[in-house]
């Protein structure tokens, strides 16, 4: 694609707006025709499917939602430099697209995330979850701002990503507070050895970090559970199923929030926490400021 044709593209953002190429040309005061011959240009150029037709309708191909967020954008932008020239205010917030992968913990999301919305400018948050490669995609096309993970875009995922380091931490051990108390006749850790457990899954980073722990300390707990949702890990510890790992940067929380107890703490199983951009140095208002506040607020 050489070039795009805007005449071409807000056709294209009309008809998906008004739902139909009639719509659209009520509001374009165009024939019918003469639309469905500018959209069919605009896929030439973009070499892409835009639309399927489904019965006597059009449906937006993954494609053409991606083309129509980009459009959306642009033509709500030009609105609004119409508005600034008129001398009007314009109040639009600035906009953040964060993606979280599964693993990361919510606790530790919400931490990172918090500070955006403490700029003097008004910020509209977007999050969304996922697979660490799939955010990874998302954020090569700019669907995404942002990735906060606690693993590095790995140098095999195709993508052009750079790994801003946020800070670490290491790992606390909690349980409810009869099982906490049943355990604590032996000293930590050896007092895992055994004992029901409540870890995040295999392919996470922590677990991998953790399973060598026990290894190397010789503690063969029996693990109950495997979880990719660390909340839910959370919840199912608060209800005595099993001693759960977190980072200690959040332990008043977890203690607070889920009504739990520390049974040790390992500051030498660490985790470590990343904003992954397709930036070298971070431009975005938003992003700044919650890397800023990770290093000297949560991790500092």
């Amino acid at each position: 694609m050489d070039w795009l044709n805007y005449h071409h593209l807000l056709y294209f953002w009309t008809v998906a707006k008004e739902g139909s190429i009639s719509a659209a040309c009520q509001k374009l005061h165009l024939a019918q025709p003469t639309i469905s011959g500018q959209l069919k240009k605009l896929e030439e150029a973009v070499g892409q499917n835009l639309y399927d037709r489904v019965g006597r309708g059009l449906v937006l191909t993954d494609a053409g939602r991606t083309v129509y967020r980009y459009a959306d954008e642009i033509f709500s932008i030009g609105e609004e430099l119409k508005e600034a020239l008129k001398g009007r205010p314009t109040d639009r917030p600035l906009h953040l697209t964060v993606g979280v992968p599964d693993s990361l913990p919510k606790m530790i999301a919400y931490r990172l995330i918090e500070p955006a919305f403490r700029l003097e400018e008004k910020v509209h948050v977007e999050c969304r979850e996922g697979k660490i490669q799939d955010l990874l995609g998302e954020l090569a096309t700019h669907a995404v701002d942002v990735v906060l993970s606690d693993m590095q875009a790995a140098s095999f995922v195709s993508v052009r990503a750079f790994n801003h380091f946020l800070g670490e931490s290491g790992t606390t051990f909690f349980a409810a507070p009869e099982l906490a108390q049943r355990i604590s006749s032996v000293k930590f850790p050896e007092c895992l050895h055994g004992n029901p457990m409540l870890l995040p899954c295999g392919a996470a980073t922590l677990r991998r970090t953790i399973d060598h722990w026990f290894y190397s300390n010789e503690i063969r707990p029996e693990v109950v559970g495997d979880f990719e949702d660390t909340a839910l890990m959370k919840v199912f510890a608060q209800a005595e199923h099993g001693v759960i790992p977190a980072p200690t940067v959040v332990e008043e929380e977890v203690c607070y929030q889920y009504g739990l107890e520390v049974v040790g703490r390992a500051p030498e199983i660490v985790e470590r926490f990343y904003a992954i951009t397709v930036q070298r140095r971070n431009k975005h208002p938003a992003v700044v400021a919650l890397s800023e506040a990770a290093r000297s607020e949560l991790f500092g």
